[in-house]
């Protein structure tokens, strides 16, 4: 197992696109890594699955309740409602920022860059997201580029759920390399 001993944190509430938490999820667990979902609000929360409402799963943590300390990565699934329903809580993009104070990997995928433009740091990152938030990203500062995957010391961003297997490796390989001290900004 390459991952164990490894932690990450997966943020999502109702309205995350199905395959981009449980596919990370699933790849992570695989690799030996302990994986918590974390929320703002207890009990099960609702992916959305096509046009749909989709499969559930049960929040481990709520945000309020855990230290970015405890964890190795963070994992940000994209959908439409959920970054923007996460995006209106503060202790939310707290533990986002936490994760790029102290330099540890976050990966996000689809509107997820939503959440990172909220934390205010996406600034001067190479990025690409869903196309309908490129402008978004761009007035957030960031550089938007169209690939299946980008890695930008630490950062891992992703298009689309067509993009999970690349997504998933380099979240992989992020997790294995650890901090990255350049990635470290003063949010």
């Amino acid at each position: 197992m390459k991952l164990e001993n490894k932690r990450v944190a997966i943020l999502a509430t109702d309205g995350f696109e199905k395959s981009e938490l449980f596919e990370p999820l699933k790849a992570l667990k695989n690799e030996g890594a302990r994986v918590d979902v974390i929320s703002v609000k207890q009990g099960p929360i609702k992916s959305w699955d096509g046009n749909n409402w989709g499969e559930t799963i049960d929040v481990d943590y709520l945000v309020n309740d855990i230290n970015e300390n405890d964890y190795n990565a963070l994992v940000l699934p994209g959908g439409v409602a959920n970054p923007d329903l996460l995006r209106t809580h503060e202790n939310a993009l707290n533990f986002i920022r936490e994760f790029f104070k102290s330099g540890k990997p976050v990966s996000a995928i689809c509107h997820a860059p939503w959440l990172l433009i909220s934390a205010r740091v996406i600034e001067n990152r190479k990025v690409t997201s869903y196309h309908s938030i490129k402008d978004d990203v761009i007035n957030a500062g960031a550089n938007w580029v169209d690939q299946e995957v980008v890695v930008d010391q630490g950062l891992v961003t992703s298009r689309n759920p067509n993009d999970l297997p690349a997504f998933i490796n380099k979240i992989i390989e992020e997790v294995k390399e650890g901090k990255h001290e350049d990635q470290v900004v003063n949010a």
